[in-house]
């Protein structure tokens, strides 16, 4: 099959209390020359997280539009303001600490300049030898991944993944709801419940330690499941036009 062009792309950062890393991310992210739009939202950081993107909000490019939240209302709550206002055919999620590497956006995209029909890329910290940040979390992650292809009879090595590329379109029809880190859970349900193929590509991934700054915390993973059990078992949504489970 032909190539196709590649979609514009919408990147979405979230931001909460990120100073000591957020000028470094989004330099890398506009190193990339691959981003067409992107979105900062600042989810009521209280360091110099705001004075930092103001400061670059006058420099460089793409040119960076800054959306607030007056008060801290979780990851997913500021993915839902990055995403209403999104233009870009594809939303890719990044996060404002430095784990996920923006030069991994060529292999993230790839899928959908060779096949029009990919509405979905993750990028999977297990295709490839990473550094662990610790066993728990580690193996907290192989187990969220296994419990959701045991719920969903999917093939995914990496649910909780930090890089989910989707097409905008699909991503707003889902009516996103969760407003915690759980919203990856969420994505991933519904669109498990919907047919849609998730394609897995390889990522590199440097984890931090709490001492950096690191945020999730173990009860997340439990919230993560009762969400995948949530929408397993809830009314099947409006199937997608995509088809098959994912897989890799």
């Amino acid at each position: 099959m032909p190539a196709v062009p590649s979609p514009k792309l919408s990147v979405i950062i979230p931001v909460y209390n990120e100073a000591a890393t957020l000028e470094e991310i989004i330099r890398r992210v506009r190193a990339t020359g691959r981003v067409d739009e992107l979105l900062v939202v600042d989810d009521g950081s209280s360091d110099d997280s705001v004075a930092i993107l103001s400061r670059l909000a006058e420099q460089g490019n793409p040119p960076l539009r800054i959306l607030r939240h007056p008060r801290n209302q979780g990851k997913g709550a500021a993915m839902q303001t990055g995403l209403a206002a999104a233009t870009g055919d594809v939303v890719l999620v990044q996060d404002a600490d430095l784990e996920y590497n923006p030069a991994d956006y060529p292999a993230l995209l790839a899928p959908f300049a060779n096949d029009p029909r990919v509405d979905v890329v993750y990028g999977s910290r297990n295709l490839q030898r990473n550094p662990q940040s610790s066993f728990s979390f580690y193996w907290g992650g192989r187990f969220l991944s296994w419990v959701t292809n045991l719920l969903y009879g999917s093939r995914i090595t990496d649910e909780a993944t930090g890089y989910k590329v989707i097409r905008t379109r699909l991503l707003r029809e889902m009516e996103l709801e969760r407003s915690g880190f759980e919203f990856c859970s969420e994505v991933t349900a519904k669109l498990l419940r919907q047919g849609v193929r998730i394609h897995e590509v390889p990522i590199s991934y440097r984890p931090r330690s709490r001492e950096e700054g690191k945020k999730i915390q173990w009860w997340d993973g439990i919230v993560a499941i009762q969400t995948l059990l949530k929408y397993r078992f809830s009314r099947a949504p409006k199937r997608a036009e995509s088809s098959s489970n994912a897989t890799r």
